[in-house]
């Protein structure tokens, strides 16, 4: 797979979510840490569920560490997969319930697990975070969506779970649709507005998102970004401050995304779109542009087989989406809590860690030595750009447990005409305002 990198590439530096280092031996080291599992469980079951695919690469390095955690323990995981859009409906119910898995992948943030955390529907994981150490293996900033208050608001409190990789969202582009028409990697908003004039007035939709899930929410979000501070991410999230619906943060990118409309940057389609199709359409090299997480990296390096990818950050900004990524929880219906505890620690392993990052993922605890691959190294240097800039700014969808559904629908109706900027804004602020009023 070739590659390119349209922005400065960094070195490997230490930072908040970046790789660090640890104190393994080699990859080849499966020693359990203290706390870890000291008797025989044959016999016992643990049921993990995810919604990662076996490609990806959370899906490559866990089932390495279910292939450990089996090995060493002598229980036997029933691994059961399921979409993010189910489990972010179902979780409530599913987690309180004689269904629930023992341990569970599950979004993170206040309107998430945040919610859950709230209601007690997760366990707190305090004591297994002094026995494993697992505070250590975080790099700084990654505490945020790990802990949660007694109202669900994320960066205090207890933990209540564990994050074992990073993520964040930046511009996929096809470079060899860039050098057909002459057109340069952008390095401001300007330039990206210039790049998709160029590919329209070439009969080419330059952009590739989903309004019916999370991509254009996330980027209207970035467009906000663009114009915003860390007081702007402070008051959204975390609710520090009342956020100005109509200010120019949020009016930037309502307006700016139905201007794309309106001059076909963006599909129409997009209404209707589901983020594997929008991720398919690029793959397919049928557009030039797509933004959206660097979850799709992995599969992106195995699956662009027709042209050179190229990834850079959103140009012209300080501040992105990203954050830790989705954490690891224990629901309170576990009925193998210290097997969870278990598998969660091996996941956070350095050969586990090294394996999520030679395949594409953002690992927080490995030995940056094991990370040989340059396609993991030229998405870590992006990964570190942010970092470097104290730029991670979380998800638009986290500040209410409806917000993602709120979000979605609104960028709908954007897309189909049927409300302008200022109505999406209105509809965007009753949402959020109804429930963060009552925690604020």
């Amino acid at each position: 797979m070739k590659y390119r990198i349209g922005a400065t590439a960094a070195v490997l530096a230490a930072g908040a979510l970046t790789l660090s280092a640890c104190s393994s031996s080699g990859s080849d080291d499966t020693t359990p840490t203290s706390g870890g599992a000291d008797g025989d469980y044959t016999g016992e079951t643990l049921t993990v569920m995810h919604y990662e695919g076996d490609e990806s690469a959370m899906g490559i390095a866990w089932n390495k560490a279910i292939e450990i955690f089996e090995e060493e323990t002598g229980a036997t995981v029933d691994l059961q997969t399921t979409a993010f859009e189910d489990l972010n409906a179902s979780a409530q119910q599913l987690f309180d319930s004689s269904d629930a898995p023992d341990v569970s992948e599950y979004n993170k943030g206040n309107g998430t697990a945040g919610q859950l955390a709230a209601t007690g529907v997760i366990l707190p994981l305090d004591d297994a975070y002094a026995t494993y150490g697992w505070a250590d293996k975080l790099g700084a900033g990654i505490d945020t969506i790990a802990k949660y208050d007694e109202n669900g608001v994320m960066g205090s409190g207890s933990f209540y779970g564990v994050p074992n990789y990073g993520e964040f969202v930046f511009l996929y582009f096809n470079q060899d649709m860039f050098d057909e028409y002459g057109i340069d990697v952008p390095t401001d908003e300007a330039g990206v507005e210039a790049a998709m004039q160029t590919f329209v007035d070439n009969g080419v939709t330059p952009l590739s998102t989903s309004a019916q899930e999370y991509p254009m929410g996330q980027l209207w979000y970035q467009l906000a970004l663009s114009q915003a501070d860390r007081s702007f991410v402070d008051a959204y999230q975390l609710y520090t401050d009342t956020v100005d619906w109509n200010g120019p943060e949020i009016s930037f990118a309502t307006e700016t995304l139905a201007d794309w409309v309106d001059k076909g940057f963006i599909s129409k389609d997009a209404s209707g779109m589901t983020a594997e199709d929008a991720g398919l359409q690029f793959i397919n090299g049928e557009v030039p542009m797509f933004y959206s997480g660097s979850w799709w990296y992995g599969r992106m390096l195995s699956d662009v087989t027709t042209f050179s990818l190229g990834i850079t950050n959103w140009p012209g900004t300080t501040l992105t989406p990203g954050s830790g990524g989705n954490i690891w929880v224990v629901p309170v219906e576990s009925k193998q809590p210290e097997l969870a505890e278990v598998f969660i620690d091996i996941t956070m392993r350095p050969e586990v860690q090294a394996l999520l990052g030679e395949s594409g993922g953002l690992p927080v605890a490995a030995n940056t030595d094991d990370i040989t691959d340059p396609d993991a190294q030229a998405l870590i240097a992006l990964f570190n750009e942010v970092n470097d800039r104290d730029g991670l700014s979380f998800y638009p969808d986290w500040p209410t447990p409806t917000f993602y559904g709120d979000l979605n629908s609104v960028m709908q109706s954007l897309v189909n005409g049927t409300a302008t900027s200022a109505e999406a804004q209105t509809q965007l602020m009753d949402y959020y305002e109804s429930y963060v009023s009552t925690v604020r």
